[in-house]
């Protein structure tokens, strides 16, 4: 056994102090370039399976875009209006005043005011768009209709 002052540690006296046990946890150079070149690895080909399956998306959406606008155009503009489309009676009543403003037949004035006016305003001779319900029948309407405040 040697003595304090010769200077000499034997493995005894090494486990003694912490600073001088080795750490387990540390990894070598290899082991951390491993993992990040599967890391690489895999990013790549994450990449790669993405651009062939937006090419294959793409190659798929140029026949199906052209079956969608043909269908699109075989529909009616007015099928998805929200105005009423039915065909109008001989003499107006309550309730077809109420239908073409799309309001209820009970509505106070107010209500059928800022109808009519909604309407007018959208079916104005001076804009471009088209619609099925005749102006004259648009300004009847709000006399048709229960005028309670």
């Amino acid at each position: 056994m040697a003595s304090p002052s010769s200077g000499v540690v034997l493995d005894s006296d090494m486990m003694r102090y912490a600073e001088y046990t080795p750490k387990p946890s540390a990894r070598s150079e290899t082991d951390i370039d491993k993992r990040f070149g599967g890391t690489l690895i895999a990013v790549g080909l994450g990449v790669a399976a993405a651009g062939f399956a937006g090419r294959y998306a793409f190659h798929l959406w140029k026949p199906l875009g052209q079956a969608i606008t043909e269908t699109a155009k075989k529909f009616p503009s007015t099928a998805f209006s929200a105005y009423y489309k039915g065909g109008f009676e001989q003499k107006m009543t309550k309730r077809e005043a109420s239908l073409i403003l799309g309001i209820s037949p009970t509505s106070t004035k107010a209500k059928v005011r800022e109808a009519h006016r909604r309407i007018m305003v959208l079916n104005h001779p001076d804009k471009e768009i088209r619609s099925t319900v005749k102006s004259p029948r648009v300004r009847a309407a709000p006399q048709k209709t229960a005028a309670r405040d």
